[in-house]
């Protein structure tokens, strides 16, 4: 019998299709939870979570982005949600921690059949001329910016294990 943590660590995948079926209420309250309960610099839990299922919300956090990326597509992958983390700026950590989370929502979502792929790209709307208009469109608590997202929904599909490359591991004793 194989050890379930290290199998599901093994097999999620970052998904980039998504069926259009909604994320239930349920299933959102089960992945919070999970990201409640990851670990933070000193307890601090210097994140905060803005749940969007508004397509267009989402569609206008998109435009924005590619438009300051100068670059066309859709950054959520067709998900039908996403959750955005914002942390307190002042947090020394709160990245890190935030980042924590993130995977922390990705290995709880693969367990209940969900699929993810955790968004970095959406920074460039909240980091626009437009940045404070988004900080208050997904209503971050004063003092908090944009640390990372992960899209979610039903995958449409997967891929392939990434390649493991060699040499990325040095024992220094």
């Amino acid at each position: 019998m194989g050890n379930p943590v290290l199998t599901a660590i093994a097999e999620r995948r970052s998904i980039r299709a998504y069926k259009s079926d909604k994320v239930t209420r349920e299933q959102f309250d089960t992945l919070l939870k999970a990201a409640e309960e990851a670990p933070s610099a000193r307890n601090s839990q210097p994140w905060h979570f803005s749940v969007v299922q508004n397509p267009a919300i989402l569609a206008e956090v998109n435009a924005e982005a590619c438009k300051n990326l100068n670059r066309e597509g859709d950054i959520f992958h067709g998900a039908p949600a996403a959750i955005f983390l914002s942390c307190d700026a002042s947090s020394r950590w709160g990245r890190l921690d935030c980042g924590i989370t993130t995977q922390t929502i990705a290995l709880a979502a693969h367990s209940i059949g969900l699929g993810t792929v955790i968004l970095g790209l959406p920074d460039a709307a909240f980091t626009g001329s437009r940045g404070d208009y988004f900080n208050q469109l997904l209503k971050f608590p004063s003092g908090h910016s944009f640390a990372v997202a992960i899209a979610v929904g039903v995958p449409a599909g997967t891929k392939e294990a990434h390649p493991i490359e060699p040499d990325r591991i040095t024992f220094v004793e």
